[in-house]
């Protein structure tokens, strides 16, 4: 009978041991996803630092063809237009690129009451500079049978 306990007999491993075994196992998943979170902020943080320094470059290049469309100059890139109405009304319109898929477009209403000039921007937004293109890649249940 001493034979049979001898040989069934196995070493306690203990619940402590097991609880420790796991909490390790169970911080070293939460560090690593802690990790990989951190690692993704700090890419959506340069882009987003990258993506307003383009900006503000932008907005001062549009600034500048502004002073220099105020001292009467008309520089490369800047469209004139006179309104059908009325004579004294003169638009420009430019646009600066802020990346490879927007610009900064400008408008501007140049009041000319005899010289008595006025200038209002009309606009000044980003905008994207390329064509949207749907995905009608999903079929969509459309309500009928088919």
């Amino acid at each position: 009978m001493n034979e049979k306990k001898d040989r069934l007999f196995i070493p306690p491993v203990g619940a402590s041991s097991l609880l420790a075994a796991f909490a390790v196992l169970c911080l070293v998943v939460f560090a690593l996803l802690g990790l990989s979170t951190v690692r993704a902020d700090e890419r959506l943080s340069d882009a987003s630092l990258q993506a307003t320094k383009d900006y503000y470059a932008a907005d001062c290049e549009a600034q500048e063809i502004l002073a220099r469309i105020r001292n009467g100059e008309v520089p490369e890139g800047v469209q004139m237009a006179m309104t059908g109405l009325n004579s004294f009304e003169t638009y420009a319109l430019y646009a600066v690129p802020i990346s490879d898929t927007q610009e900064l477009q400008v408008t501007v209403l140049v009041e000319n009451e005899l010289t008595g000039e006025s200038w209002r921007v009309l606009r000044w937004q980003a905008a994207p500079t390329g064509e949207w293109e749907g995905d009608d890649s999903l079929r969509l249940w459309d309500g009928e049978n088919e």
